[in-house]
């Protein structure tokens, strides 16, 4: 920790995102992007375990370019198996197709496959760095709100992160605002139980904005570092939802200023491109900041996060990896890149 932002979390650096966005026109400098230098969050172990939990995906991936790329094909022959290999990982067309023809303007014909295979590694980081920004929670009294629909994993996530910093020593307090649902008010309680975390509630039917507002005078008094917002996500009431999650917005941002300081979406990785077509309803809110990823352990369709950050230009923040609290990662860009295809 340091300044009390998580050390790590989607550290910007504007000269290597500007080299890697500019791989096209450094074909003969290949060599001098050091992707183990990268953003090493958690060390050589969160490495290792980040490639056990991408397993599927990197099956998917990287099992299909190894054989492409130990074939006799042409270059062109390669890109275009490529081409496929993105799409059947649920890359999406429009990023699969923007990938390839990168890789076609920074290669020649006479590469060899192990330089196509750096090549689209630094293809793939370009698009994962190129809205990277540090999580926003080291603020005295940081409030973060949870956005997302029903069943894609923002309560749990809500938790994991709660665990997260009340490891790094912050006293957090989260607060069950879906109160037309009794499934969400149960689930959050049960793990503010097991966390050891407190957790304001209302009656069922209740405003939210209202239980949000009597949350904020509790942390407020308690002196609490971290207050955590779980959200109704009933995307076929979209408009009622919308202008829920606006008016719980403006009650955080009237209680502490510059809050709400995250407003995460949480989109289910295991769907793939139907994350996406989540995720453009929620895009109708103002002042996302992130995505938490959750569920992206045990699917093939991990793919889905490039198309989700180049169409929707927010950086992915953290990603779920499994059902124990403890399965949450700071999203590293560069070293997501490395798991999936090397």
């Amino acid at each position: 920790m340091e300044g009390g932002k998580i050390e790590g979390a989607g550290r910007p650096d504007a000269d290597y995102r500007i080299a890697l966005g500019r791989v096209g026109r450094l074909r003969g400098r290949v060599g001098r992007i050091d992707f183990a230098w990268g953003e090493k969050y958690n060390g050589c172990a969160a490495m290792i375990n980040l490639r056990q939990k991408l397993l599927r995906t990197r099956e998917s991936i990287k099992g299909r370019i190894d054989a492409l790329l130990a074939s006799p094909k042409n270059r062109e022959e390669i890109l275009d198996a490529l081409m496929e290999i993105l799409i059947l990982a649920d890359v999406g067309i429009p990023t699969a197709e923007k990938i390839i023809d990168n890789l076609r303007r920074a290669s020649k014909r006479s590469d060899a496959p192990q330089e196509i295979r750096t090549l689209l590694q630094h293809e793939i980081a370009a698009i994962l760095t190129r809205n990277s920004a540090p999580v926003n929670l080291g603020q005295p009294h940081s409030v973060a709100m949870f956005v997302g629909i029903n069943g894609g994993g923002k309560t749990t996530s809500l938790a994991k992160l709660a665990r997260l910093y009340q490891s790094q020593g912050k006293q957090v307090m989260m607060v069950a605002a879906d109160t037309f649902r009794a499934a969400a008010q149960e689930q959050l309680t049960i793990w503010g139980k097991r966390l050891s975390v407190p957790v304001i509630r209302g009656q069922y039917g209740a405003d939210p904005a209202s239980v949000t507002y009597d949350a904020l005078q509790s942390f407020k008094a308690r002196g609490f570092d971290l207050l955590l917002i779980d959200t109704a996500g009933r995307i076929h009431t979209n408009t009622n939802l919308m202008n829920e999650l606006e008016k719980i917005k403006k009650i955080v941002s009237r209680e502490i200023a510059a809050a709400p300081h995250e407003v995460f979406l949480v989109l289910d990785a295991s769907i793939g491109q139907n994350a996406l077509i989540q995720a453009r309803e929620f895009m109708k809110f103002s002042g996302l900041t992130g995505i938490f990823l959750s569920k992206l352990d045990g699917t093939a369709k991990g793919g889905c996060v490039l198309s989700i950050i180049d169409e929707l230009q927010l950086p992915v923040k953290f990603i779920g990896i499994g059902e124990r609290e403890t399965d949450i990662m700071l999203f590293s860009p560069l070293e997501f890149a490395q798991a999936m295809i090397t």
